[in-house]
């Protein structure tokens, strides 16, 4: 259009090629004021900690003092406007005045929980630079302030209200740290978990939430710029189907260690670690995004952790950057043009202060042919946003559902293609065909079916599932498709090169396919899908292997479980959480590694070559 060489701001012709938004998918503006309702919002953390005797007991207490201790250099402060605060609870409600002025904090105790209120107006959020000295003397203090506690009620409901009453003029993060269950109103929640449902059709009332307190507290919290994230380090039953809620509707993470003991360094170094980076992250603020398509594309599905405030525009408190926002498009009207466009727009402040505008841009072609749309297809965006659906699905209706839905539509793609590409050319093939860009999506398909989150099976705890299900809903497609498929090495005979620094960086051992048949008795075997690593032992492994690996003597003396590898020595090597599994070790870890071998046939679920057949003769 003639428009693009003209200059409203300056009335001036001007030249379209340096034009930024015209040269660039990805362009950020800085906002006029009319984009601001207000001045924008400083970063804003109020730590809201579980004090209970459970927490306290598990060590969840101390490590999260000392990891925040030890974070306060990396919070984003770039502009000194930081703010943090602290609550923590059990049967009360305990704050904490950070007076930059005191030499020490005091602790404000409010033991209504039905009407909760502000013990005072000021010093309960501080400027993060100027109040340092008295949070540190807090922080430092923390983790033994409760050590004596025999206390074990929860009231998390009550310390939400109050976090929100604290920063709902401002906005911010809520950042909840708990190791039981609330048992306190508002917000109480009950053990629900049901071993008899597992596996059946009443298991989907157990991923739902118990109670609506939570979604609607969400709901208040996105209308005020609040996000909340949850730390779940529960020894029990955590209920995160339901809590996960809150992170849900307010663009925050939900974060799950089961069984979480401190006592163990390798669920400390987990949590600090993760807690740390947590915190460290650069985040987007009071943010709200819209996407726009021409004429005939209407946006009809959103998947994320937002909250719809109008039928296409999202809210997002907080834009994390390790999360992904899928969504669907219908073609409402016939399309004449030979290029179709879509633009996304994402208003949000910076951690420094700055009002930002990211415009993304995406321009497609159209066509009538459709081997050019086949040829064009993505399999990690269509396996990310099945991901979605599936959820959306298990959630909405049951887990068998889902997991029909998923085959159907493997169905319907591959139909559509032998039907409309292939044509009167395919004649009795023995093999299943697609192009080749969409090549994996067979198996990328049977893993998600074969995943924690979806697979058919009465052992899946659903505290698992229900957190496998927040990961395969926020994950970008970098991080899911390892997920669903993880890597597979075999260490035992790994060329001499591996390990060491290449042109492009470290060496890595050439991957090998998910299935029973690549292990051998006397090998050693890694698989990591980005969550855990996990080692794999065989029963005939050379001695020297065990002693170079895991400074054991021989395979009798490899402890199954979870260990930190011995012999790495970097810093981040160190903070790697590996699963190392014996081939005759503990059941349960034998499975639960075996769970992720999805070439084989499992009691529930087909192979990948029967997988294949199945969708061949559909």
């Amino acid at each position: 259009p003639a428009q693009f060489d003209w200059d409203l701001q300056t009335n001036q012709q001007t030249d379209r090629w340096k034009r930024a938004e015209l040269n660039h998918a990805v362009v950020e503006f800085v906002a006029p004021t009319e984009y601001m309702v207000r001045p924008p919002q400083p970063p804003v953390y109020l730590i809201v900690i579980d004090v209970s005797f459970p927490a306290v007991q598990s060590g969840a207490v101390a490590t999260a003092a000392k990891t925040i201790l030890e974070s306060l250099d990396r919070i984003p402060n770039e502009d000194k406007r930081t703010k943090i605060g602290f609550i923590t609870f059990d049967t009360s409600l305990h704050f904490y005045s950070l007076n930059s002025n005191a030499s020490e904090p005091q602790m404000l105790v409010v033991s209504d929980l039905e009407d909760v209120f502000l013990p005072q107006p000021d010093d309960l959020l501080v400027n993060l630079t100027e109040a340092r000295s008295v949070i540190e003397s807090l922080l430092s203090r923390l983790g033994d302030m409760f050590k004596d506690t025999q206390t074990v009620g929860n009231s998390l409901g009550s310390a939400l209200l109050a976090g929100f009453k604290l920063i709902s003029s401002i906005g911010g993060k809520i950042v909840a740290i708990l190791s039981s269950l609330p048992n306190n109103n508002p917000g109480a929640l009950k053990p629900r978990e049901d071993p008899k449902a597992l596996g059946t059709a009443k298991e989907s009332s157990l991923l739902q939430s118990a109670d609506p307190f939570y979604k609607k507290f969400a709901v208040d919290c996105s209308r005020s710029q609040v996000c909340v994230d949850m730390f779940l380090l529960g020894s029990q039953y955590s209920d995160v189907a339901t809590l996960s809620c809150c992170p849900r509707y307010t663009g925050g993470n939900t974060y799950f260690y089961p069984a979480f003991n401190a006592g163990r360094s390798e669920d400390a170094l987990k949590f600090a670690h993760e807690f740390a980076e947590f915190l460290a992250s650069p985040i987007a603020l009071e943010a709200v995004m819209r996407v726009r398509a021409s004429k005939g594309i209407r946006m009809t599905s959103f998947h994320g952790n937002f909250f719809v405030r109008q039928t296409d525009l999202l809210a997002l408190p907080n834009v994390p950057r390790d999360h992904s926002y899928t969504i669907e498009v219908s073609i409402e009207e016939n399309i004449t043009t030979p290029t179709v466009c879509f633009q996304t727009a994402l208003l949000h402040t910076t951690c420094f202060g700055e009002r930002r505008i990211r415009v993304l841009t995406l321009a497609l072609p159209v066509t009538n042919n459709l081997n050019e749309l086949f040829a064009s297809a993505d399999q990690l965006a269509i396996t990310t946003l099945l991901a979605n659906k599936a959820v959306e699905r298990s959630l909405s209706s049951k887990l068998e559902d889902a997991r029909d839905a998923l085959s159907n539509k493997m169905v319907d793609i591959l139909g559509a293609y032998k039907s409309g590409v292939l044509g009167s050319q395919v004649g009795a093939s023995p093999q299943l065909q697609i192009c080749n860009n969409l090549k994996l999506l067979p198996l990328l398909s049977l893993a998600l079916l074969k995943h924690v989150g979806l697979r058919e099976s009465s052992q899946i705890p659903t505290d698992l599932r229900s957190y496998a299900m927040c990961l395969l809903t926020t994950m970008p497609s970098q991080l899911l498709i390892p997920y669903l498929h993880p890597r597979f090495y075999s260490l035992h005979n790994m060329p001499q090169e591996v390990g060491l620094y290449g042109p492009e960086g470290i060496i890595m051992p050439q991957p090998m396919n998910l299935s029973s048949e690549k292990f051998e008795r006397n090998g050693a075997y890694l698989l990591e899908d980005g969550q855990n690593i996990f080692i794999w032992i065989g029963r005939q492994v050379s001695p020297q292997l065990c002693a170079d690996l895991l400074n054991a003597n021989s395979y009798e003396e490899v402890r199954s479980g979870k260990a930190t590898l011995p012999q790495l020595d970097n810093p981040f090597s160190q903070r790697i959480n590996a699963i190392i599994v014996k081939e005759d070790g503990d059941q349960s870890l034998r499975l639960w590694f075996m769970s992720h071998i999805i070439e084989d046939r499992t009691d529930t679920v087909m192979s990948y070559q029967q997988w294949l057949a199945n969708l061949k003769d559909k």
